[in-house]
């Protein structure tokens, strides 16, 4: 139900049917104008037709405002030829001045204003100027005037009506760009949230495979060494499992959303010693005076060692060995993953377009204003180098 009050639905429903409206002030200008006078003209037929067509053309006043004063102008030429008197219907030209300068295009509202003007004159040369009454200035001076006021409020009425339109266009463009920044910030969400997940299912699985492999070569010899690699591996489970709860829980909808502390800098040493634990050989070395670090380039530099030593685990072979190099610098934070494998991890450099994989690493480090370089070492292995500035550039 409508709530608003009586007179902003009436104008909201004359706004809507502008046809209608215009029809009904042609009606009521013709009855009040040309039928209710009607017998007064009884003795000039002419005078009836001429003020039909002087009204009767306002109903399409705003929809074809040109045609529709071309029309009244012929009524009037046609008035000045056969009728003897100035008809009350004339009121018809001072609405279709108005017309003119509201609606037509600036051209036409300047001419409608130059006809009505004329117009003025002619009646008065041929209704006024009589020997018996001086009445011609007056007169042309009264309609010339009528005619002036009619086209300025013309004109103030189309200036509303464009500044009505740019708002309305202003408040178009600012609804597509609102739209366009909710998509962006969909797809840049899209885009950590699968970054985020790969680096935890990889990583998790990795150690897990890495765990599973040890344990089963283990289990015909050492039993107690099996034992160990199934706790490592369920302990792995559960933190993974934690992790993607706590990711997925932003994809929520019911507002009970759950938030956990990103790993930061300080967690690379427990991240170094899980993979440790899983069979490799990996070294932690840090250099330099830690520096305040935001909390994003923190959880790339986390991220990025994580991804290196997964994809360490899967390509560097069995028997490799790596080491994980933070060297807090005076311009950022450097960040290397080194390993003697096998070499294979060419096979990192590849992505399958999703974000993963050395491309996704770039991305993490281009998002917080750094670099990041990954390729085959000579000698054999592969390397990653990141640098995290402290200030992104402005």
């Amino acid at each position: 139900m409508d709530e608003r009050p009586p007179l902003q639905r009436l104008e909201a429903w004359l706004r809507d049917h502008p046809l209608l409206v215009d029809a009904g002030t042609a009606a009521l200008v013709c009855f009040v104008t040309v039928v209710l006078p009607a017998g007064a003209f009884v003795a000039q037929g002419p005078a009836v037709v001429v003020g039909l067509l002087l009204t009767i053309p306002l109903a399409w006043r705003r929809r074809r405002p040109v045609p529709a004063a071309a029309t009244v102008v012929a009524a009037g030429l046609l008035e000045l030829a056969v009728v003897d008197e100035f008809l009350p219907a004339n009121v018809s030209a001072l609405v279709m001045v108005h017309a003119l300068a509201a609606y037509a295009p600036r051209w036409a509202g300047r001419a409608g204003l130059a006809l009505g003007l004329l117009g003025a004159v002619l009646a008065g040369l041929r209704y006024f100027a009589t020997n018996a009454t001086d009445a011609l200035v007056p007169s042309v001076g009264s309609i010339g005037v009528a005619v002036v006021a009619a086209w300025a409020l013309g004109d103030l009425r189309r200036a509303r009506l464009r500044r009505l339109d740019d708002l309305h266009e202003r408040a178009r463009l600012l609804e597509l760009e609102r739209a366009a920044e909710m998509r962006l910030a969909a797809t840049a969400e899209r885009a950590r949230i699968a970054r985020e997940m790969h680096d935890v299912v990889a990583h998790s699985l990795s150690v897990v495979i890495a765990q599973a492999d040890g344990g089963r070569y283990a289990g015909r010899t050492d039993p107690d060494a099996a034992t160990g690699a199934l706790e490592a591996i369920a302990a792995t489970g559960r933190q993974a499992l934690t992790d993607m709860r706590g990711l997925l829980g932003v994809l929520r909808e019911d507002g009970r959303e759950e938030y956990a502390p990103q790993p930061d800098v300080s967690a690379v040493a427990g991240l170094v010693e899980e993979v440790r634990a899983s069979g490799l050989d990996v070294d932690l070395l840090v250099e330099g005076v830690p520096q305040p670090l935001p909390a994003g380039p923190q959880l790339a530099a986390y991220r990025i060692v994580q991804e290196s030593l997964t994809n360490v685990l899967k390509h560097a072979g069995p028997a490799g060995r790596a080491w994980v190099r933070l060297h807090w610098r005076p311009d950022g934070l450097e960040v290397a993953v080194l390993d003697d494998g096998r070499g294979a991890s060419a096979a990192m450099v590849s992505s399958d377009g999703q974000g993963q994989g050395v491309l996704g690493m770039r991305e993490r480090a281009r998002l917080h204003g750094g670099r990041l370089d990954a390729g085959p070492r000579a000698g054999g292995g592969f390397g990653v180098h990141a640098l995290l500035p402290y200030r992104p550039a402005r």
